[in-house]
C-alpha cells in the first residue's frame, strides 16, 4: 500500500514511522515532510493550498491512502475535495472540522446540546471586548475565534493583560480574527483525552497531559507544546465515561443534526474540576506532542486502523496498547514562541544512539547536504517508553545532553505534576 502523509511536524514523523513499521506499506510520501520524514519516506514540496495539484499527484503515484496531519487542510476542506474523487482519506470533512476552525461553532454547540464548559461571550471588535472586562472577574480566558497554531489562547491575571490580549487577536497575531471569546477561568487540571472515528463507531485512542506554556513550572506564554507524558494521571474509568457520555456523544449528535459524521481523531482538550470533565476546546486531529507521545505506546498496526476507519468498520478491529508509560520533551529553537532565528545547524544530532524504547521525532527540520537544519519554533521531540516517567524523563535528559544544541532550549521538568509530587 502506498500512503501519503499531509504535514511537516512532530505528529507526521510520528504517523510516518508508525506506518513505516507496517508490513502493509509499501511505501510513504510526506507533503512537505522533513529532515526525520526524509530518512524514511519521499518528502515532496507541493502546494498545499492548490488541491488540484495534490490530487493530480495522487493518482498519477497511484496512492491509496491520505491522512492529513495539520489543522488548517481538514478546515479548508481539502478531505471533501479527494473523497469527491474517490480517493480514500483519513480525516474530518469541512463541516465536521469547524469543531476547531472556530470556537464559537463549538461553543453554541455546547450551549444546544448541554455539554459542560466554560461560560462565555463572543465579542465582534475590541470596544465591546474591552466594556465586557469592567464586569469580568480574573483570571479570565481570552481566545481568538480561528484557527492559531495551538497559540491564540491567553490566561489573563488582570484587565491589563486582558487588554494585551484584545489587541493582539484583533491586531492580527494569528491571522484576519472577526471574533474572539472571553471565557469564565475554570480552576482544575487540563487533560488531553483522544477518539478515533469511522463515521459510525469510534474507540478511545489514550490519554496525555500536554505542557503549553514555554516556561518551567507552567509559566510564560502559551506554546504548541513543550512535552507531554501519557496516560493522563487523571483518567479513571468513572472520567472515561463521564467524558464520553457527556461531552464525546453529544458532539457526535449535534454534529449528526448538521447532517454529517465524524472520521477521523478528535481530540477533547479537557479542564478537570473535581472528577468532572469540562470541555475546553476540540482539536480535530491527533495532538502535537501528544501523537508522538501516545503513537509509540501502539501495538495494533496503525496502517490496518486508518484504513477501518475510511471503510466504516472500525468495530470489526480492537486497538492494543503496550502496558508502559510514555513522555515527550520538545526542543524548541531559542525565541520560541517569538521571533527566532532560522536554518540553525543541529550539529551533534548524529550522536544519538536511540535504544528500544527510545524514539527522536523531527518537527521544524530540513535537510540540506546531509546536515540537520532548525527552520521551524519546535524542532524536536524526543521520546522515552518506560516503566515509569521517572527514568523515562531521566533518559531523555541524557539524551539531550548528548544533543548539547546550542540554538535551543527544552524544559527538564515535563510531567513534574505526576513525577516531582
Amino acid at each position: 500500500m502506498k500512503v501519503g502523509i499531509i504535514g511537516s511536524g512532530g505528529r507526521e514523523h510520528a504517523i510516518c514511522q508508525s506506518l513505516k513499521n507496517s508490513n502493509k506499506t509499501d511505501k510513504i510520501f510526506c507533503f512537505p515532510g522533513n529532515a526525520g520524514t526524509k530518512e524514511i519516506a519521499e518528502n515532496i514540496n507541493l502546494d498545499l493550498e492548490n488541491f488540484e495539484s495534490l490530487k493530480s499527484f495522487i493518482f498519477d503515484k497511484k496512492i491509496d491512502l491520505i491522512v492529513v496531519g495539520p489543522e488548517k487542510p481538514l478546515v479548508d476542506g481539502l478531505v471533501d475535495y479527494l473523497e469527491n474523487f474517490k480517493i480514500k482519506v483519513f480525516g474530518p470533512n469541512k463541516v465536521a472540522s469547524q469543531l476547531e476552525g472556530s470556537k464559537i461553532f463549538t461553543k453554541k454547540l455546547c450551549e444546544k446540546f448541554q455539554i459542560p464548559t466554560a461560560k462565555f461571550g463572543i465579542f465582534k471588535d475590541k470596544d465591546s471586548a474591552k466594556e465586557f472586562l469592567k464586569k469580568t472577574n480574573f483570571p479570565t480566558v481570552v481566545k481568538a475565534d480561528n484557527l492559531a497554531s495551538g497559540k491564540g489562547v491567553y490566561i489573563c491575571n488582570d484587565e491589563n493583560e486582558a487588554i494585551i490580549a484584545i489587541d493582539e487577536i484583533f491586531g492580527g497575531k494569528f491571522g484576519k480574527a472577526s471574533n474572539l471569546l472571553i471565557e469564565e477561568f475554570l480552576e482544575g487540571e487540563e487533560m488531553s483525552f483522544f477518539t478515533i472515528h469511522d463515521g459510525n463507531t469510534f474507540k478511545s485512542f489514550e490519554t496525555a497531559q500536554d505542557h503549553k506554556r514555554v516556561l518551567e513550572g507552567d509559566r510564560g506564554k502559551n506554546t504548541g507544546g513543550m512535552g507531554a507524558y501519557s496516560p493522563s494521571r487523571l483518567i479513571n474509568e468513572e472520567l472515561k465515561n463521564k467524558i464520553i457520555n457527556k461531552i464525546i456523544k453529544p458532539t457526535l449528535i449535534g454534529l449528526g443534526e448538521l447532517g454529517t459524521k465524524y472520521k477521523g481523531f478528535l481530540y477533547t482538550g479537557l479542564m478537570i474540576v473535581k472528577n468532572e470533565p469540562f470541555l475546553i476546546e476540540y482539536n480535530v486531529r491527533m495532538g502535537d506532542p501528544e501523537c508522538q507521545t501516545i503513537l509509540p505506546k501502539l501495538k495494533t498496526n496503525l496502517s490496518e486502523i486508518l484504513l477501518a476507519c475510511c471503510e466504516g468498520r472500525l468495530d470489526k478491529l480492537e486497538i492494543n496498547w503496550l502496558n508502559k508509560k510514555s513522555l515527550c520533551v520538545v526542543v524548541c529553537s531559542k525565541g520560541y514562541p517569538e521571533d527566532f532565528d532560522k536554518n540553525i545547524e543541529i550539529k551533534n544530532i548524529s550522536k544519538i544512539i536511540l535504544k528500544e524504547d527510545d524514539f527522536l521525532f523531527h518537527a521544524g527540520t530540513i535537510n540540506k547536504n546531509d546536515k540537520t537544519y532548525a527552520v521551524g519554533g519546535r524542532v524536536l521531540n524526543f521520546v522515552t517508553l518506560s516503566e515509569n516517567l521517572r527514568s523515562a524523563r531521566d533518559n531523555i535528559m541524557q539524551n539531550l545532553e548528548k544533543l548539547n544544541w546550542s540554538g535551543g532550549f527544552y524544559r527538564k521538568d515535563i510531567g513534574y505534576k505526576v513525577i516531582d509530587k
